[in-house]
């Protein structure tokens, strides 16, 4: 037996111990198959000791789920081919070979040889789950199922790039789709407070992205990096990252991607203490907003999400961090009246920030009145 060295140092990485990973395990099961994972201690231990050296596929899957990598980057390594092969494989294996035996007559013809052509169609199917992403990501946020299932659909699209012939155009259309799910990945894990599967979602995201061209794409993953450091409270490296995102040039031919750079902008100038700074950025982000053209044809992304609720929502974020209390719970009740039914996310985050919002200015006064009493009118006698 030889100890899986790789999976114990991402275990490190994160801090987990075999308790902690058993537990993430379960709950990535739970959200993968709907059922309790029953994954133990002793289960991790057989993993990180060489006793298993290849897990069932759904605990490979879960922990996709948790690490962001798949069973060969998590030092887990395939039976050799003279163990017994698992029972999923002898499946595959006799389905090929009845496609081989009644193929057999026809090897030479052209409609045996000629490679698949992968077109627009293809493209489109993968656009279309990708809305399922975007939407499951309203319903839920940062859970590692959607994190996973959006892992999962990148390497479908990137293996559609191997599958068959394609033009210039497809191909490019390809890795912008895998671009899209990976930066639904890195989302999910920004949400979830993952921020280490994150960063590599990040890394992998921003490669497929520069292949395809497209900037839309581009923009919504350096805007999620800004995103990421303003939640990890590396403001220097927010601002940076989404100083990428609002150079682009989608950023200067379309108002509401301006805006959506301005908005979270203005967010991260929060954490710095800058109000100057914070009123400029929702300015601009205001102004951008008033200019776009709401019936353009844009990423479902960007259309399913940001609007004058969700600036509000930036701006909220970024009183918050202030210490504005009164603006923040201003910019918190705008962003609530005007919620899309699907933003369930939202309607949960911006509730939860208006009341912090209200309570916070409280609680110096509540530890203050147990040494000072305070008369009716609440105010120090």
């Amino acid at each position: 037996m030889r100890e899986n060295l790789a999976l114990r140092r991402l275990m490190n990485d994160l801090g987990l111990t075999q308790a902690e990973l058993a537990r993430r395990t379960n709950i990535a099961l739970g959200d993968l198959t709907g059922k309790p994972g029953l994954v133990s201690e002793r289960t991790v231990y057989n993993w990180l000791s060489g006793v298993t050296r290849w897990p069932p596929a759904k605990h490979r899957e879960a922990l996709r789920a948790v690490f962001g990598c798949t069973g060969p980057d998590l030092g887990f390594s395939r039976p050799d081919k003279g163990r017994r092969v698992p029972p999923e494989d002898d499946v595959r294996r006799r389905a090929f070979m009845m496609a081989v035996g009644g193929a057999t007559l026809a090897v030479g013809s052209p409609e045996m040889t000629a490679p698949r052509r992968i077109g627009r169609a293809d493209v489109e199917q993968l656009k279309a789950r990708f809305a399922g992403v975007i939407a499951s990501d309203h319903r839920h946020g940062g859970r590692l199922s959607v994190e996973s299932r959006a892992v999962a659909l990148a390497d479908e699209a990137l293996a559609l790039q191997q599958a068959g012939t394609a033009s210039q155009r497809i191909r490019a259309a390809l890795f912008a789709c895998a671009a899209s799910f990976m930066s639904s990945a890195m989302w999910a894990a920004i949400d979830g407070r993952r921020f280490d599967a994150a960063q590599r979602y990040h890394e992998r995201a921003a490669r497929l992205a520069a292949m395809s061209d497209d900037g839309a794409i581009q923009f919504r993953i350096w805007s999620h990096a800004g995103s990421l450091y303003r939640h990890m409270r590396r403001p220097g490296d927010a601002l940076a990252a989404n100083d990428v995102a609002r150079g682009l040039p989608i950023a200067r031919r379309d108002p509401l991607f301006a805006s959506l750079g301005h908005a979270r902008h203005a967010a991260i100038h929060g954490l710095t203490g800058d109000s100057n700074a914070v009123r400029r950025s929702i300015g601009r982000a205001q102004e951008s907003l008033n200019r776009a053209d709401f019936e353009a044809i844009r990423p479902v992304w960007i259309t399913a999400h940001f609007d004058q609720a969700e600036l509000d929502s930036l701006g909220l974020a970024a009183y918050l961090a202030l210490g504005r209390y009164e603006d923040a719970e201003a910019h918190a009740h705008r962003s609530l009246g005007l919620l899309r039914p699907h933003m369930q996310r939202s309607r949960a985050i911006t509730s939860a920030r208006l009341a912090r919002a209200q309570l916070v200015p409280h609680q110096a006064t509540f530890a203050l009145s147990e040494v000072l009493p305070v008369d009716g009118f609440g105010r120090w006698r």
